[in-house]
């Protein structure tokens, strides 16, 4: 059966709460044997916050798949930092999340940008890798609402 394709817009705070699920979805599903349960909770648990709502409609995209947010992704085009990968996982293995990494990289690069840097979840280390993405080496992340958890920062160089 054929998937419907995706199409990437500019998200809108109205996007905030099914982000924050989305989110915290993909969390629960793909992370689950890479971290402790106890620290996917407090990394995704509660509502969605002001500060979440605020970044969501001022830097996120989202996929849409029939209009329904599917994913979510940002990147910061002065300093080449993509975040916030995370896609539904009922639409998952669709290439959402690989199309939203390169349109975020098409948008690197029209902004002049040399380098994409990530912080991945351990698990999704290889999809990264599979994009073109380098390194090894696990380092603490510190989140937003200060959480300390394992991550493999990573960084793709853009070329002409």
């Amino acid at each position: 059966m054929h998937s419907p394709a995706f199409i990437i817009r500019k998200a809108m705070r109205a996007d905030a709460d099914v982000a924050w699920r989305i989110r915290r979805a993909a969390v629960m599903s793909e992370c689950i044997n890479a971290y402790p349960l106890k620290q996917l909770d407090e990394w995704t648990g509660g509502a969605t916050s002001k500060a979440f709502a605020d970044a969501v409609e001022e830097r996120f995209l989202v996929a849409t798949v029939d209009e329904r947010v599917a994913g979510t992704g940002m990147i910061d085009v002065t300093t080449g930092k993509i975040d916030a990968i995370f896609v539904d996982p009922a639409y998952m293995k669709r290439g959402i999340g690989a199309g939203m990494v390169l349109h975020l990289e098409t948008l690197a690069r029209a902004g002049g940008c040399t380098k994409l840097r990530l912080d991945s979840t351990l698990n999704a280390a290889p999809f990264y890798r599979s994009l073109g993405f380098v390194g090894d080496e696990i380092a603490k992340y510190r989140s937003p609402r200060g959480l300390t958890m394992d991550c493999v920062p990573m960084v793709k160089r853009l070329g002409a």
